[in-house]
């Protein structure tokens, strides 16, 4: 909560933690009660690839953590995202991350999603650190 702006309903992060590689490791358990399931498929709920970039996504976002204050993190990018498998309700995705580059406050990530082992979805993600707004 420190790290993320997002909450709930698009809080998609159940646990995240950095290795000593500065490697990222989080998870999320998908209840089936998410909103985005909902229409997605009636009758056999599939999470959208949409959501799982958003997933990786906001795991990665502990990869950034000293660079966050008073900003807030934008997708810059999504480069050669692939989707392998699909994921459904009761389904826990553990998420690895890496930055493999940074140009100013734009920072590259190499992540992918999987399930019991299984790779769900893998891609470059690219995150711009916007200065927040005065409110």
């Amino acid at each position: 909560m420190e790290f993320l702006p997002h909450r709930e309903p698009m809080l998609l992060v159940d646990h995240m933690e950095m290795d000593e590689n500065n490697v990222v490791h989080a998870r999320y358990t998908v209840t089936g009660e998410e909103f985005f399931l909902k229409g997605h498929f009636p009758g056999y709920p599939i999470v959208p690839g949409v959501i799982l970039c958003e997933i990786m996504g906001q795991c990665c976002s502990l990869l950034v953590k000293e660079h966050l204050a008073g900003k807030i993190p934008f997708y810059a990018g999504l480069d050669k995202i692939r989707f392998k498998r699909q994921v459904r309700p009761g389904d826990t995705i553990e998420i690895k991350g890496t930055i493999t580059k940074q140009k100013a406050m734009i920072f590259f990530v190499k992540a992918e999603a999987r399930v019991d082992g299984e790779l769900c979805a893998q891609g470059i993600l690219s995150f711009a650190l916007v200065q927040r707004p005065n409110d």
